[in-house]
């Protein structure tokens, strides 16, 4: 047994009114699992923790500790909360490995999970836990959204999201992969093939882009896309080279939220000469998890605060205002050599303004994490389902989750737009729970109407 784990259970002061499951989302019992594994009962506490969230290995590795649970620990005040991130990790993991699989097929109401991402896995768990026949429909080759194929490896080691995949099929989870719903099935068709209610977890996978002179330049990727060619190319399904970053090149992050953070740790590890975060805010206004920003300066990765991008600029253009004389060769305008950015300060009232001229950072690769957006696929081919003017799905609190088309439910980023595995998580939870009434309504309002004529 790791000593430091053990360590850090025995500084938890098991507080009457416990601030670190006020922190967390899903309000795990952090003080009941930790007294529990103290005192030798560490099985329970792995069971507990997985009836209460059967991702809690990921949420170990992946949740913003230092604003949930580990950010209202009141040891905090003291600059030493007890890290209950090391310690769930510790009794999810051995937990996991020793239970027993049920296997068994289930025979209630049937469900649809359309995505398998935090929130897929989320509800599908729950129900499956509730005896529905559960069945995901994933459009990549293998299950896990992006726990598997947008959070880097070294965040998330990836036999870690397959094993919680596994576990899900023990519990009688069927996983349809290489099946997008809307090209392949409609949700009408789901509905005519015998699912009792609908679940969309698609999440956000349209990535946005900046607007401005040369987008169309060779070299432009977005953080989703390169981050999911590294995965492929990682796992052996993909050559190196499509990852469309060379060892020794010179890149440009825009953005300076988690994902940015990813793609630019990545752009580190595989093999960049330098890597630049360009922001148009301060430093006190990002986005990331401070670990995710801290682990990042540690790694050489550089940050260009109060930058605002106008224009990518191609071999020609930056040779130009270099004063440079070279050679004109095929790809001076087609391929990218640098990003104009126009320097920006912040006024004491808290404007933005102009100043400090342009500059020309010189670049061979620029990586965009400037945030995504919902995918039209399902809800353009289903009627009913109504959106916001940005795109993401309308729910009603009652039956919770249920959006605007009866039977159809959703959550996660789709919703809410992009945000933590773990809120993602929360939510989820809750439609599960609504999915079970609307199902359970419909199930006894089909028994009133088959009472014999004498007893109505």
């Amino acid at each position: 047994m790791a000593i430091h784990v053990v360590n850090e259970a025995r500084r938890c002061l098991h507080c009457k009114k416990p601030m670190c499951r006020e922190g967390c989302p899903i309000s795990t019992n952090i003080p009941e699992a930790i007294e529990l594994f103290r005192t030798g009962h560490k099985e329970e506490a792995g069971e507990m923790l997985y009836e209460n969230n059967p991702l809690s290995v990921i949420c170990s590795l992946v949740c913003d500790h230092e604003k949930q649970c580990e950010g209202h620990c009141v040891l905090g005040r003291k600059g030493a909360p007890v890290h209950f991130s090391s310690i769930e990790n510790y009794i999810s993991d051995a937990y996991l490995d020793h239970l027993e699989p049920e296997m068994e097929p289930k025979k209630g109401q049937r469900v649809a999970i359309i995505g398998s991402g935090p929130a897929g896995l989320t509800v599908a768990g729950d129900l499956a836990k509730m005896n529905f026949a559960v069945t995901i429909f994933e459009g990549q080759s293998e299950p896990g959204g992006i726990l598997l194929f947008g959070i880097p490896e070294f965040r998330l080691n990836k036999d870690v999201v397959r094993r919680e995949i596994k576990e899900l099929l023990h519990l009688g989870v069927e996983i349809k992969t290489n099946t997008l719903i809307g090209p392949d099935y409609t949700v009408d068709d789901l509905f005519s093939m015998g699912y009792d209610a609908i679940f969309m977890g698609t999440g956000t996978s349209l990535p946005r882009t900046l607007n401005i002179p040369g987008k169309e330049l060779t070299g432009i990727l977005t953080a989703t896309y390169f981050l999911r060619m590294v995965v492929l190319s990682d796992s052996g399904k993909l050559d190196e080279s499509e990852t469309l970053l060379h060892v020794g090149d010179n890149v440009i992050v825009i953005g300076a939220g988690n994902v940015a953070m990813d793609a630019a740790r990545t752009a580190i590890r595989r093999g960049a000469k330098n890597v630049t975060v360009v922001y148009h805010k301060t430093e006190a206004e990002i986005s990331c998890f401070p670990s995710e920003y801290e682990a990042a300066v540690k790694e050489g990765v550089q940050f260009n605060f109060l930058q605002q991008p106008i224009a990518y600029l191609n071999k020609k253009q930056m040779r130009a205002l270099n004063a440079m004389r070279q050679k004109a060769s095929e790809s001076d305008e087609t391929e990218l050599a640098g990003l104009l950015v126009q320097n920006i300060v912040k006024t004491e009232d808290g404007q933005f303004i102009e100043e400090g001229g342009q500059v020309a950072l010189p670049c061979d690769c620029v990586i965009l994490a400037i945030g995504q957006r919902p995918a039209a696929r399902i809800v353009s081919t289903t009627k009913g389902i109504q959106v916001d003017d940005r795109g993401f799905v309308i729910t009603r609190e009652r039956p919770y989750g249920m959006t605007t088309r009866a039977g159809v439910f959703s959550s996660g980023d789709v919703v809410h737009g992009p945000a933590t595995v773990v809120l993602a998580m929360k939510e989820s939870k809750k439609v599960a729970a609504g999915i079970a009434q609307y199902i359970d309504a419909k199930k006894l309002l089909a028994e009133c109407e088959e009472v014999p004529e004498n007893l109505k």
